[in-house]
């Protein structure tokens, strides 16, 4: 369960500063800082593998974007979630080379995978929250119930299609894409 670090209220810039000399993660909602749970294995195998098939299609196709495990996306005045992968263009990086990673504008693209103390992070307050931030596309891999939300933003909010089993990840930013909702769940095991 996420704890509240402190009642005091934060600023964005602050929190773009934080450091508590700890290698804890922490999301800034309503101005709070939140600590984030450490990854189970599987939520760690699941997202490895998204994002090494994600950077071959950037590779394959010669893109000029960047993928990253854990940056930041700012998606309110005083809010700025975590995510799990982030898609962007190389010219967004370039603008926070040696800045904090955290994205104020918005990314091509969000995965987030559930973990059993994330579902309703990732299913209800990020979704409307990257929705509001107009991230265009948004994927929320859950190894709980074998499926993967894909949603579209669609005039301000999101349209969902929910995949299973061996259909296709049919991604409007990653059109080429080859991968079914059981080869992403199958990198969540070991020895398999």
């Amino acid at each position: 369960m996420n704890t509240l670090v402190t009642d005091k209220l934060c600023s964005f810039e602050d929190y773009l500063q934080y450091d508590d000399g700890t290698d804890n993660r922490y999301e800034l909602v309503k101005g709070r800082l939140e600590l984030m749970n450490p990854r189970t294995i599987r939520h760690l195998l699941i997202a490895d593998f998204i994002g090494d098939s994600l950077k071959a299609e950037i590779n394959r196709k010669q893109l000029p974007w960047l993928c990253f495990k854990e940056a930041g996306v700012r998606t309110g005045l005083q809010k700025c979630r975590v995510t799990d992968l982030c898609v962007v263009l190389q010219e967004q990086a370039l603008d926070l080379l040696d800045k904090s990673a955290v994205f104020q504008t918005p990314p091509l693209l969000v995965v987030e995978v559930v973990s059993p103390e994330s579902i309703n992070r990732d299913y209800g307050y990020k979704r409307s929250e990257y929705a509001a931030a107009e991230i265009v596309e948004y994927w929320i891999v859950d190894p709980i119930l074998n499926q993967l939300s894909l949603l579209r933003l669609e005039e301000g909010f999101y349209e969902e299609t929910i995949l299973t089993a061996t259909q296709p990840i049919v991604s409007q930013v990653f059109p080429e894409l080859t991968l079914t909702v059981d080869q992403v769940l199958a990198a969540g095991n070991i020895g398999a």
